[in-house]
């Protein structure tokens, strides 16, 4: 039986979660939260010896923190010297882990548009604000970092030390000028990414996400008159929605993503008739490049053209620009890009040929109904076929069972058994993050029950993005219940993903999620 210990630290969490929500802070970015015990000493710290299972799947937020346990010539800040420690990640997030046990190894995704324009002897540029450049760089390549032959990566710095919605334009104007530049350098491929449209529309504040849509109107417009000018084919569509959606059913904010459809368009100075394009879906994209590129599509990629029997022309240079976050919404009062001043957008949409393109759910390799997000859009994209995701994956292994049977996940719970050590779960509070999902945690404890080991501590990660602001309280509770009805686990630690899961190289943010898992600094709460 569970003791009233244990099933009292969750709820004495959710509390001090209320007493932060009050003095301003947000899921999001709270401060590390520690429990102590009566003497004011720190619960389920991480110990030389003990086991770590970090429950994320995605990727280029988990690396930081990785690295802060594993990399043994981390220069951020100083660490615990840990000689025994079994850090276990769920899925391999980066080649540099590849030693690291992973629970889920990854597929090999080979025949990607980086791959096959790559073999064909052209150059290409990737380019990208950090806040999204793993996407157009790892998660464009099918999860390789390797840059292939021919292929240059330009990552410029997001901004720092401001909140973003303080500055809603990001640094597109340095991605909109690094476009130019790879035009005027004549690169066959040019992929672009603007974040803002997703970074904005992960926030509360309303009046930045419709100054978000105008900063993106006024530089693609730059974009639009840049390729014009150079002959370049310009096609422009999202990875999935979000910035879309002003507000919930309920007139609270929408903060999260969206299964909305998103526009794919085409836009070709040397159009001399007037043609139309296919809806489809994301794997699409790649194969209507090769064939504006002049290049066979490969038996691997599945999509097909959106542009069917269109004449390109020639061989042609091709710039993709993918608007992060920017789905087709409703037309009305709740839509930012409705609500803003987008002359440039409402222009191309009536000058030149677009089509729908599905970008959520099963058409990018998601559960049935699941709103789309950026790692599986740009998979997709890609790849030129459907990509199953890791969400995905790990849920058809928990359906028939083969999560409770994974040799990592059982090897690490039995070392620890023996060691008469500890276990740690990393884990995001969440129902349906791309990230993660709070499932796992508790599979795992109930592996652990199973397994007769009993020292099991939950450390949350709180979302602030695919949940609703203010839900952690009430999260918290509901999984206080379920561990009750295990009888394993105890939540010993709560941080904010915006600073667990940092993705910019703020490692001052590393360093207090790290100190408050291994050291306990942080704010106490007491059961």
């Amino acid at each position: 039986m569970l003791s009233s210990t244990f099933t009292r630290s969750t709820i004495a969490l959710a509390n001090a979660v209320r007493e932060l929500y009050r003095e301003g802070q947000t899921d999001y970015s709270i401060e590390p939260l520690v429990l102590v015990d009566v003497q004011g000493q720190p619960v389920g710290r991480i110990e030389d010896g003990d086991g770590v299972i970090f429950c994320c799947r995605r990727g280029e937020r988990e690396i930081e923190l990785t690295e802060a346990f594993t990399d043994t010539d981390f220069p951020h800040f100083p660490r615990r010297t840990f000689h025994n420690l079994r850090f276990v990640i769920f899925t391999l997030y980066h080649e540099k882990f590849k030693d690291l046990p992973v629970a889920f190894a990854p597929r090999e995704i080979k025949g990607t548009l980086g791959e096959i324009v790559s073999r064909a002897g052209l150059r290409q540029l990737r380019i990208a604000e950090s806040e999204k450049f793993a996407h157009v760089s790892f998660f464009f390549n099918g999860g390789d970092h390797q840059p292939f032959a021919g292929e240059d990566d330009v990552c410029i710095p997001s901004p720092r030390g401001i909140p973003f919605d303080q500055v809603p334009e990001l640094s597109l104007p340095q991605v909109t000028e690094q476009v130019a530049r790879g035009i005027n350098e004549a690169y066959d491929l040019i992929i672009a990414n603007f974040a803002n449209g997703d970074v904005i529309g992960h926030t509360t504040n309303c009046q930045a996400k419709i100054q978000c849509a105008e900063f993106v109107d006024t530089h693609i417009g730059q974009v639009v008159e840049i390729t014009l000018a150079a002959d370049y084919v310009l096609l422009i569509t999202a990875d999935h929605g979000n910035l879309e959606e002003l507000v919930n059913a309920d007139g609270t904010p929408h903060v999260s993503h969206t299964n909305n459809p998103v526009e794919f368009i085409l836009i070709d100075p040397r159009a001399q008739i007037p043609f139309n394009l296919r809806d489809g879906k994301l794997a699409d994209v790649a194969p209507t490049i090769l064939s504006a590129l002049a290049i066979k599509c490969p038996p691997l990629m599945e999509g097909t053209t959106l542009a069917p029997g269109y004449n390109w022309w020639g061989i042609r240079r091709v710039l993709l620009v993918i608007l992060d976050g920017w789905g087709i919404g409703k037309a009305g009062g709740t839509n930012p890009i409705v609500l803003a001043q987008t002359p440039v957008w409402d222009e191309i949409l009536c000058r030149y040929p677009s089509c729908l393109l599905q970008a959520s759910g099963e058409s990018v390799g998601l559960q049935q109904g699941k709103s789309g997000n950026s790692e599986a859009g740009h998979m997709n994209i890609g790849a030129g076929r459907i990509v199953l995701q890791d969400d995905m994956r790990l849920d058809l292994a928990m359906k028939d069972g083969s999560f409770f049977t994974n040799e990592t996940l059982l090897h690490t719970i039995e070392l620890v058994k023996q060691r008469r050590a500890k276990l740690h779960l990393l884990a995001l509070l969440s129902d349906k993050s791309s990230h993660g999902t709070v499932d796992y945690p508790l599979a795992l404890i109930k592996m652990c029950k199973t397994q007769g080991v009993e020292n099991v501590y939950i450390h949350i990660i709180f979302d602030g993005r695919s949940t609703e602001p203010g839900s952690a309280p009430a999260l918290l509770e509901k999984l206080e219940r379920q561990i009750v009805e295990i009888g394993v686990g105890q939540v010993v630690s709560g941080i904010g993903r915006g600073i667990a899961l940092d993705r910019d190289g703020n490692y001052d943010k590393i360093k207090r999620a790290y100190d408050a898992l291994v050291f306990g600094v942080g704010r106490k709460w007491v059961i």
